[in-house]
Parts: structure tokens; sequence; C-alpha cells
């Protein structure tokens, strides 16, 4: 039974100046799956006393980057996929997409917040495009940015519908064939005679979002400029290059009114944080406000190599993929260690998986395709019945973005605050902080905690154990004790703790 402990009758008014009394918990043997608790009774923080098995101290002195969101990528693939669903059975598709993306203060709906599109084709569209294949058209006279599916268009302003501070993000996954060394989108390079030509059609491709009414946040240069597969849209790009490309396509989006978009840069895998990344800052760092990582490869405290060597770049993690028949609880576990809390934890602004839908064979993909050859896994399975799904990434990444959505609409996002944790069980829990600000300056703040505690093999064997907590803020400490699982809770910074009245042990809630 959780203890609190309450303070005496002042004027006969009971005072607590933090109280938790919103929980969000997904459990190991899914009894609760992104599930609000309803507490009867607030959780109070009052006079500390002897730690938990594991001490959560939550240090709101030291703040660090904002969290801009959670979610996805809107593959050619998903919007086909979402726009079926919308045609058989409407009804649930409007009910699935505010599930995932509205951002509502208070609602069941887990607030994903940032998408990345793809610039034409990739590993999940039906066929090779791009918005201009007509071969030698340097002027680019024949752009249409209509040459992606309109049902990529028609979702996304569904969605926006719904969440009108998502983050769009684009990027290619090849130049057009004709610009290319191999002649085709699948595989090769950029010719390098094309550079400040192919700056232009990346130009072109945000004035083609603009005149959709789509406004985008960032683009990237090239998805993943050392995949060399060739069997999918995919192209090469030296670091040097790349910087050239973005020296020339920053300049463009200054002088045609994208000043605020941000350009990002590398968008692969961790192990490159400490080589390419920095190679590119190194030809190009005025041109990028950024870089991008992917999970594929190396670990995400790679992240701080780069970090740590330009401190005011900003970090985004942008990818990683789940596999069909993978372990739910374990694929939970790793998500929440190195993406939803650890690429956070490792200055990231973001932390998205792949592909937001597809059918339950991780379909469809690029004809011919070897990407996902085992089968990839989006974060919601779509039917052809009309009936739907949300699948492990989708419990992971909710818990996290209900910790940084803004409490105001309109208002601010979260932002990552210190935290540590002591105590015998410390090595149970693997915990972010955050803190977010409110749109007027008089109201409190709001403090959240995500919380994954992992003690699943406590003496080398299965036997799930939960974990008495402290949670010590401002002085002040409250209990709590986690389930496996992952809990995000929050309280708001109410007032002085000098304020606070004398405190009494009577009352078990």
């Amino acid at each position: 039974m959780r203890q609190a402990f309450a303070v005496p009758l002042l004027l006969s008014t009971t005072v607590f100046c933090q109280q938790i009394w919103d929980i969000w918990q997904t459990t190991w043997d899914r009894s609760k799956l992104f599930t609000s608790l309803a507490l009867s009774t607030p959780i109070n923080f009052q006079s500390p006393g002897s730690i938990g098995s594991a001490d959560i101290v939550v240090n709101d002195t030291s703040t660090y980057q904002s969290v801009w969101g959670f979610g996805g990528s809107l593959t050619d693939s998903s919007a086909l996929i979402l726009n079926n669903l919308k045609s058989t059975n409407s009804t649930n598709y409007w009910t699935l997409m505010k599930y995932l993306f509205d951002a509502t203060d208070g609602a069941n709906a887990a607030g994903l917040n940032y998408i990345r599109v793809p610039l034409g084709a990739s590993d999940f569209s039906a066929s090779q495009y791009s918005f201009d294949d007509s071969s030698g058209d340097t002027s680019f006279a024949k752009f249409n940015i209509d040459a992606a599916p309109s049902y990529l268009f028609s979702v996304l302003k569904d969605i926006i519908s719904i969440n009108s501070l998502v983050k769009v993000h684009v990027l290619p996954w090849s130049p057009p064939g004709w610009m290319k060394d191999s002649g085709t989108m699948n595989g090769g390079t950029l010719n390098s005679t094309l550079v400040t030509k192919y700056a232009t059609y990346l130009l072109k491709c945000l004035q083609g979002f603009q005149s959709k009414g789509l406004p985008v946040y960032a683009i990237s240069i090239q998805n993943e400029p050392e995949n060399n597969l060739n069997a999918s849209p995919t192209a090469t790009l030296p670091a040097v290059t790349e910087g050239r490309i973005g020296t020339a396509l920053r300049a463009l989006m200054d002088n045609f009114g994208f000043e605020a978009v941000k350009l990002i840069g590398w968008d692969h895998n961790w192990d490159g944080a400490g080589g390419y990344a920095i190679d590119l800052m190194e030809a190009a760092g005025d041109a990028f406000d950024g870089v991008a990582f992917h999970c594929y490869a190396g670990n995400v405290t790679e992240q701080d190599t780069f970090h740590t060597q330009y401190p005011d770049k900003e970090i985004y993690f942008t990818e990683c993929t789940g596999s069909l028949g993978s372990d739910w609880w374990s694929d939970i576990k790793w998500y929440m260690d190195n993406i939803f809390i650890g690429a956070i934890e490792h200055n990231s602004h973001s932390g998205l998986m792949w592909n937001i839908a597809l059918d339950g064979n991780g379909e469809p993909r690029y004809p011919g395709t070897t990407s996902c050859s085992e089968g990839c896994r989006a974060i919601v399975q779509v039917n052809s019945d009309g009936t739907y799904s949300v699948n492990q990434e989708f419990y992971a990444m909710a818990q996290a973005s209900k910790a940084i959505v803004p409490k105001d609409k309109g208002g601010p996002f979260g932002k990552r605050v210190k935290v540590s944790v002591g105590g015998d069980l410390s090595w149970t829990l693997r915990v972010g902080a955050y803190v977010t600000g409110r749109a007027s300056s008089s109201d409190w703040l709001r403090y959240s905690l995500v919380v994954l505690n992992w003690y699943d093999h406590p003496n080398g064997s299965w036997s799930p154990q939960p974990v008495k907590t402290t949670i010590e803020f401002r002085g002040m400490q409250a209990q709590y004790t986690f389930p496996v699982g992952v809990t995000t809770l929050w309280w708001y910074g109410m007032c002085d703790v000098a304020t606070l009245a004398p405190l009494s042990e009577d009352t078990v809630y």
C-alpha cells in the first residue's frame, strides 16, 4: 500500500505545495496499456524522511534542451495504409489519428508531434519517382510536387488538423536519377557538377510544401548518406559534398523566405557521430543547425561525442524500426533506454520510429527492395478490414510524449531537467525528468517524470518486482511504488517550501 502524509488543518484547510494527481502507465504484463490511473487522492510531497529502495532526485535548477516531440515517418506506404483505412472505416481512422496525434492536455491520446516525410520515393513507396524526372531539366521547369501521391498530402493535412503544432521534417532518399552517376534513384551518388542545381531542387521541394499549405520545420540533405544499397532509392554523399549542398541550400532558404527552417545534416547512424557528423560541421558548420541520428549502428552515448565538440548544434533522433516477431516487453525496455529516455538524455530534441503505419506483414514496400527483409513493424498495424492495433513502439513513445506535450494550448513543450537516481536499487529505474512552461508566467510550472522499471530478473530468473521509490524535489519528498513497466507522472511547482505548515503522519491512502 502506498503511504502519504496529511498536513494538519489550518483554518480548516489542508495545504500541500506539490501533489501528484496524474499518472499514465504501461506495464510489462499489458494489464495497463497507456492507461490513465484514476487517483482518488493525490500523492503529496512532504518533509523528507528515509529514502526508498530507489530515490529519484529532480534538480530543476539545471535545465537542458527543449523536447519538440516524438513520432515517426509518414512514408508513401504509411499514408496509403492510413488513407485506405479512412475509406474503409472513417470512424476508426479519425479515432486512431486522434489517439496518435491529439496533444490536448488531459486527452486520452499520445500527442505525437514530430513527423518525417520523404521527398520522393523511399523503400516504402509503390514506385520510383522524384519531383522532376525530366532528364537534364536543370531549370526545373517540370518540377511537380504532385508527383507524390495525393494521399500523402491529405493524410498529413488530417494530422495537422488534429495537432497544429506538429513539426514536419522533410528529406530525400535520393536525388532524381538523372542527377546521379548511376542514372537511377537506386544507388549511386550525386554528380559533383550538379551540387548547386540540387540545392535549387531542394528549395523547390520546400516551396512545393508551402504551396500545399504545409509548413516545414526542418529539412535534411540526404537520408542515410552512407547507405549504398541499390535495390531501392538511396544515395551516398561524402561529407564535403553534403556540406557544399548545405551551404548553397542555406543561402537559397534565407533568400526565399525559409530562414526559420532548420537545416539538418547526417541523418544516419550513431556510429557516425565522431566521424561524418563532425566532418560535416568542419566543412559547412555555418549552414547547418544540427545533425540527426538513427539506431542501426553504434550506441546512443555517441551522441555525446558530437555534442561535446559542437554543443551549440542541435541533435535529433529520427529513425529506428521494430521487427516483426520480436518480444513486446524487451522492445519497450530497449526503446525507453536508448530512444525515448536515452536519446533525450543525450541531448536529442526528438525521438522517432520509422513507419507510422503498415499492414501486419510490414507491407507495402518498394518493389524489389531488400530493406526490411525481416519485416519492419510500424507504430500502428492497420488491417484490410478497417481494424487497427497499436504496437509496442506506440506505447513506449506515448509514455514519453505525455511528459512533454504543452499544458496550455499553443504553450511551450517540455524541457529536460537534471535528474539522478540513488538508493540500493537505483539501477532498476531509468528516469527522464522534464519541466513544461506555461502560457502565462503566473501559472505553475508542470514537472514530469518518465520512469522505466526494468527490475524483472532480480535473482537471475524472471520475477518482475515493483520498486518502492522516493521522489525528491525542492527539499520535499513523495513516495511511489513503480511497477515493472513504464510510468509517467507529473505535478506542479506551486509555492515556496518555506511557507509549508508542520507535517503529521496520521493519514494512509
